[in-house]
């Protein structure tokens, strides 16, 4: 009876171990397979946060004026008679350019010979230099602007030059610096007047200078300026004109 027991005792042991094979194995498969989703999903966020975003397209402002006068018109001819009375070339002397859409000068130049009262020497230059707006370079009109500063530059830096001054124009452009000086050549004293002026994209560059020969005086300071600036203002507008 006892053994009959324990034999019973046994069988019952050894009939309950599948089962709980079976229920760990279920649940084993029931956890891998909700670990499994869970980290695929966490996978593709990752992927979908991680992706790069497009890089917007540069830009930069178009430029102002898309080209530059006829130069040695951009000056009127009652202006370049008034301030070069005897010019050697009425219609001046147009300066070398590979590319006149970018930039381009003009000058003019000569004596008026009055015999024993002496002598007066003048001499006009004008050049015009446009930017175009570019990604890598900057717009147009902030090119010119730092060409403005270094040509302001040159003009001051001048070998040889006394009596230096630098003023601030208005109604030359959108921003224009005026320098004046005297400078000693030929054994005469030439008195200066430069204009460097920026309307948008386009940089204007003129430069007046006078002197007496033979006993003659040399021209005021005011003279020149006022023959420079009224140039100066005259090729600006010419820029305008040249783009409508």
């Amino acid at each position: 009876m006892q053994r009959s027991a324990s034999r019973l005792s046994r069988i019952l042991a050894c009939a309950a171990v599948p089962v709980m094979l079976v229920a760990a194995g279920c649940s084993s498969d029931s956890g891998g397979s909700g670990d499994s989703g869970t980290k695929g999903q966490d996978k593709t966020s990752a992927s979908a946060s991680a992706a790069p975003k497009p890089s917007p397209t540069p830009t930069v402002e178009p430029a102002k004026f898309a080209k530059l006068p006829e130069v040695c018109k951009a000056i009127t001819a009652k202006t370049t008679g008034s301030l070069v009375p005897k010019a050697k070339t009425k219609k001046g002397t147009p300066a070398a350019s590979s590319d006149l859409a970018s930039r381009g000068g003009c000058s003019w130049n000569g004596l008026d010979d009055n015999g024993v009262d002496g002598s007066q020497y003048r001499w006009l230059d004008v050049s015009f230099y446009r930017y175009e707006s570019d990604v890598s370079l900057g717009s147009g009109e902030d090119r010119a602007r730092e060409n403005l500063t270094k040509e302001l530059a040159k003009v001051q830096e001048t070998p040889g030059a006394k009596n230096l001054r630098t003023a601030t124009a208005s109604g030359i452009g959108e921003e224009a610096k005026t320098v004046a000086y005297k400078l000693r050549k030929t054994d005469e004293d030439f008195v200066y007047a430069s204009v460097v002026a920026r309307t948008g994209n386009v940089l204007v560059l003129l430069s007046y200078n006078g002197a007496g020969y033979a006993g003659a005086d040399a021209p005021s300071d005011k003279k020149v300026m006022d023959g420079a600036v009224k140039a100066a203002k005259e090729a600006v507008a010419a820029v305008a004109a040249a783009n409508k």
